[in-house]
This record gives structure tokens, sequence and C-alpha cells, in this order.
């Protein structure tokens, strides 16, 4: 598990910067989009004694009503109208909304038996980091989500059930994630692409001033925002569902080129989880996008629109929204351009999160300290909760403290991979371990044990050897090119994770079926 820690700390920063851009500048348009979210919000909502309260699905064991369904319909209707998103026909739209609901309750039950829980403390560090990130305080935050209806506990709700995803994620979908090191020679090997596309977000000229200002410098790596359609092939289908899939997929795309909306046709009838969003996935380095995706697009200008192309998941549709790269801001603006500026280059970053986006690759000695460390993990379970694995561990340093050799336990104790050899981790770098673990590690000296940390992974002890300083500069480039790979195959195994999930759920959708009578 520790081997593949790097993955979790990247992809920690990108699933908390992402949760900015989500649950922040989504409301934050809305506020400007809507007068009286509230009303536009009861008007959408179907009145409570147009249906008999019912079963819409059940999902294991758990039961999503009627009731609930209208109240996620009726939300998301309202942020889909505010951001622009054209909203499908009701009947589509519930279907979309009942598949991301029951995605959600099996990702909410896998992390409960897991005993995977997001507590109060890590609420308010998370609204912190996003406030921090949007340039206000907790104050300000507030005041922006309740400007568009939604109350302030619903929006810390919201947050807790990403928070837990993401740790679900991070403990589950990396374990799918391999990088070998063939596959790290040929990325450093490959040719660097570059392309001349547009400058990302262009922002329009400034009024007419006696000195026209400096143009903008492109900075970073290539930016890309994609939107997609997929048809989802399930595991083991015929040939001649493929076929029927793939019929589909070519039926969507001909709207497409007959004039419908890319936003709309994706919010009706895509099956990827970006559906409600328009099909959006985002804005990412060129490099993070999966490479069938790269060459797909490779000469697509913004706004264009690729055929269909198929992959192991089925059959998608891309869209171009944005390419190009960051700006360096030009020495004069209006105050207008300044501010678009500004709020592209916020997006960017919350999508990207600037830590994915690669720097130069050094040049010459890079002298970094390395720390060999050992650790016992013990994972937080059902059955075993954040005290008990707590006073497991803090029974074990006591036994350490008393003479006890640290590998030995590990060896006896530990549920990591690397129990058998007493927990030893290596020889580890800055940033290679999750932030929580290497911060707790760089505080021992040599030969100390720590005090019981919690990362996303369960509970800690770690014993620092000993350290040493060396040239780490080829090691550096290998370990940014197996960053680079991950990241790229994050999304295609989350999805695939959660194609599995479904897989062996007992799922009950009535809707389907044609069970459920919901009024329009």
């Amino acid at each position: 598990m520790m081997s593949r820690l790097p993955l979790s700390s990247r992809f920690l920063v990108v699933s908390i910067l992402a949760i900015s851009c989500a649950l922040i500048w989504r409301p934050a348009i809305a506020a400007k989009a809507a007068k009286a979210p509230s009303a536009a919000a009861s008007s959408a909502r179907p009145a409570p004694e147009q249906f008999v309260d019912g079963i819409a699905a059940i999902v294991n064991k758990h039961v999503i009503t009627l009731g609930q369904l209208a109240d996620k319909t009726a939300q998301v209707r309202l942020q889909m109208e505010q951001q622009g998103v054209p909203v499908p026909d009701a009947q589509a739209l519930r279907h979309q909304v009942l598949q991301q609901m029951i995605n959600t309750e099996l990702q909410n039950q896998e992390a409960l038996q897991l005993g995977i829980r997001v507590n109060d403390a890590q609420i308010e560090q998370a609204t912190q980091t996003i406030a921090q990130r949007n340039r206000m305080n907790v104050v300000q935050l507030r005041k922006e989500i309740e400007a568009t209806g939604m109350s302030w506990d619903a929006y810390r709700e919201e947050l807790r059930e990403q928070i837990q995803q993401d740790t679900l994620r991070q403990r589950l979908v990396e374990d799918r994630i391999t990088v070998s090191d063939s596959d790290i020679d040929a990325f450093l090997n490959s040719p660097v692409q570059a392309n001349g596309a547009p400058i990302m977000a262009p922002v329009p000229p400034p009024p007419a001033e006696p000195e026209p200002p400096a143009p903008p410098v492109a900075t970073g790596p290539e930016l890309l925002e994609l939107a997609q359609i997929l048809v989802i092939v399930p595991d083991f289908a015929s040939e001649a569902m493929v076929q029927e899939k793939r019929s589909y997929a070519e039926s969507l795309l001909k709207k497409l080129r007959s004039g419908a909306d890319f936003a709309g046709v994706a919010a009706a009838s895509s099956e990827g989880p970006q559906a409600l969003q328009g099909g959006d996935m985002g804005i990412r380095p060129l490099n993070d996008w999966p490479d069938l995706f790269v060459r797909t697009i490779k000469t697509l200008g913004p706004g264009q629109v690729s055929g269909v192309i198929q992959s192991g998941r089925g059959f998608h549709i891309l869209k171009v929204l944005r390419r190009g790269y960051a700006q360096a801001p030009a020495t004069r603006q209006s105050k207008q351009a300044q501010r678009k500026a500004q709020q592209a280059a916020q997006a960017a970053q919350a999508a990207a999160a600037q830590r994915a986006a690669a720097p130069q690759q050094p040049t010459g000695p890079m002298m970094v300290t390395q720390t060999h460390a050992r650790h016992i993990l013990i994972k937080t379970t059902k059955i075993m909760s954040d005290d008990q694995a707590r006073e497991i561990l803090l029974r074990l340093r006591e036994r350490i403290q008393h003479g006890e050799k640290f590998g030995e336990l590990a060896k006896r104790y530990s549920e990591d991979a690397s129990a058998p050899q007493g927990g030893d981790l290596g020889w580890l770098s800055p940033g290679q371990t999750v932030p929580a673990f290497e911060q707790a590690m760089d505080a021992l000296q040599d030969g100390q044990v720590s005090e019981p940390v919690k990362s996303p992974f369960g509970w800690h002890l770690i014993e620092v050897e000993e350290r040493r300083t060396k040239n780490m500069e080829d090691e550096f480039r290998r370990m940014q090119a197996r960053r680079e790979l991950m990241q790229r195959r994050i999304g295609p195994a989350y999805e695939d994770w959660l194609d599995q999930l479904r897989g062996k759920a007992y799922i009950d959708n009535r809707l389907d079926k044609g069970n459920a009578k919901v009024a329009d």
C-alpha cells in the first residue's frame, strides 16, 4: 500500500481543489444568474400532493424514495439552469439523477463497510481550504453559498460526502493503477508534442488607451478542457450488443452534427459521471488526459467535436471546450479584463491543480534529503474504529519503548504490504508520501518513533532509521513521469471500479421498469 502513497498525495490535492471548483464557483455563478433561487427551486420541484411517495430504487438494502428523487431532481434542475446547461425532459432528467444517486449510495455503503468517516474537524479544515482558494474567509464563503439558496448545513453535508468519496477512491482505486519502469522509460523517451493552440481563456481586449497593453505571455504546459458523451458497453457484452451501442453512439453524433447542443445531449443521454454538467470533465494539463483522448483531439480546436471512438468502457464522443496555455497577466489591463483573467486563472488552477502541472525538468544536481523509515499500519473498517486502531498503536509504541523491535512488531501487526519486510519503506523523498504521514515523519529524529498518525489509509506508527542527502536529478525526472502517468490513469480506473461496484450490487431501479409514477 505504502508503495503507492505518491498517488494519494497528489490525488488528494486534486480532489480538494476539484471540490473548491465544484462547490464554490458553481454557486457563485448561480448567485448572479438567479435573483430569487429559493423561488425558482420551489417552482422546479413538483408539489408534494402531485404524487404518492414510494420507491424509486433499492440499492442493496437501502431505499431511495420518490420524494428524495424529486428533491434531488429539483436541485439539479436549478443548478443546470444557473450554469446554462440545457435541461433534458423530465423523464430523462429523473433517469440521470437517479443513476447519480445510486452511484453515490453505493460509494457511501462501501465507505461505511471500510470504516471511512469524515468528522467535523475535517469539514472545518476543508471549508477553510476552499475559502482560501477563493480568496475569502469562511464567513464570506457562507454568504456566497447561502446567496444561491443552499443552506450552510446542506453545503457541509455535500462537502462531507465529497471528502468521503475522495478518501474511498484513494484507498481502493489506486490499487488498480500500476506504472512499470518500462512505462516510465517510454514516457521519458517520447518526443514532446507541441502545437500552436490558441491561448487558454482569451480575454476580450480592453478599451482603447493611449498605450496598448502588452500581449499575454503563454506560460506552463498546455491546458485542455474536454466534455464527453459516453455510451457504456457492459463487460462480456455480445457482439450484437456492442454493435447496438455503437449505433446508438452514432445516432447521438448525428444529432450533434445536425445542430443539437452538446451539453444538452450529454445531460440527456451520456452515461458518464459528468452527464449532468453537460459532460464537462474539467481542465487538465494535456499530458494528464488519456492517450486515446489526446490522439483524438490532436487536430481539433475549441468548439469542435470528435467522431465516435471506442475504449475499454464503451463509446465516446469528445468536444474540445478550451485549449491553450496559462497566461501571465498583461502589464496594463482594464479592471474588467483583469477580473476576467483572474477568474480564468483561478478556474484553471482549481481544475488542473497547479501541482499536477509539472515544472520545467531540472538541469544539474538536485540535492535532496531522504528519510529511511518503517511503519506499522492499522486500517479502519466497519469493525475497527479510529479509536480502536489508535489504541492498538499506542500499546505497540509502549512495547517498542520497553525494548521490543519495531520491525518484529510490524511483521506481526501491520496491515500494509511492507509488513513482511518489517514495515520497511526504503528511502523516501519529499512529496513521496501523503502530507499527514510526511509531516509526522519529518518531525522525528533518527531512531525516534511517532505517536499514532492518521492518513486516508488508516493509522500509522512511524520509525525513522536514518537520513541522507542525495543527488536526485534522475530520480526526480522518473518520479515526475510516474506521477503524470498515474494521474492519467486515475479517471479510467475510478470509472472501472464504479462499474464493478454496480455489477456486484443488488439494484432494483423502479423508474426504468416503469413501476413508479412521478409527476412532471
